[in-house]
């Protein structure tokens, strides 16, 4: 990755930030596989107070490896408030790419360099499923076609052309965060991703969709329920409506001043 200039020097410091809540099974694991995979990646993770001891394996991590660091969270307070926090950090400290993985996984590491170098072109990258290329392993049908329809309900609803707008797997370049005002974020469960695509878009910035291959967790449990995916289309539904009430509500204004103009 370039500057978008196309300046070229040290490369930009990244930050992937991993949420946990009970990856006691999977944190160590998934590290290893992230700082084996790109070395100069720094590793944040941010744990809601998992009664697993979660938490503690990630402190054992940070005692010795430098770059990785924790953040405990007291409480469960979602997915949403999670990355918040860790992006908000991550700007502190300066990082100049915030990334996004999930702990259980899902998302390999052994696929970061190729949003990395996407990154060349976008102000935010998507690791997706549904592009040509990009799939899903060991998912249910009835999986599927939740998330399917979800995306396609999305882009429908919100007039967006991502097919993975749900995706947890992506980069933001550190002027992105700046620009969508992450301070009015309210999005706390899955709807946070959605949500930060759609702010990206109408913002005017552009963001890139590279395929990769989802792996369903085959460790622990999975945060995903059928209460959280028709919570998070409820939520799109209320956007969508008010976007197109706000379209019309322009087209209507620019009529009554086209009507009032002239002689």
């Amino acid at each position: 990755m370039t500057g978008r200039s196309g300046e070229t020097g040290p490369g930009p410091r990244v930050l992937i930030v991993v949420p946990t809540y009970n990856e006691r099974d999977n944190l160590a694991w998934l590290v290893g596989r992230l700082r084996t995979a790109v070395p100069a990646v720094d590793v944040l993770v941010v744990d809601d107070g998992s009664p697993d001891g979660t938490g503690e394996v990630a402190d054992r991590l940070a005692a010795t490896d430098p770059q990785v660091s924790v953040l405990h969270r007291s409480v469960k307070a979602g997915l949403g408030a999670a990355y918040l926090h860790g992006f908000r950090v991550a700007l502190e400290r300066g990082y100049d790419v915030i990334g996004e993985m999930d702990a259980d996984g899902s998302h390999q590491p052994e696929q970061l360099p190729a949003l990395i170098a996407a990154l060349d072109d976008a102000d935010l990258v998507i690791g997706s499923r549904w592009v040509p290329g990009g799939s899903v392993v060991n998912w249910p049908l009835s999986r599927r076609l939740l998330s399917r329809g979800g995306n396609l309900y999305a882009r429908a609803l919100l007039g967006i052309g991502v097919r993975d707008v749900t995706a947890g797997y992506r980069l933001f370049r550190r002027s992105t965060l700046e620009r969508i005002d992450l301070a009015s974020v309210e999005s706390a469960g899955y709807i946070f991703q959605t949500d930060l695509a759609w702010r990206t878009l109408r913002a005017g910035l552009r963001v890139v969709e590279v395929p990769i291959e989802f792996v369903e967790r085959v460790r622990g449990e999975s945060k995903m329920s059928r209460d959280v995916a028709v919570e998070s289309l409820r939520r799109i539904t209320l956007w969508g409506l008010r976007e197109r009430a706000g379209r019309l509500g322009d087209v209507r204004s620019r009529r009554r001043s086209a009507g009032s103009g002239g002689a």
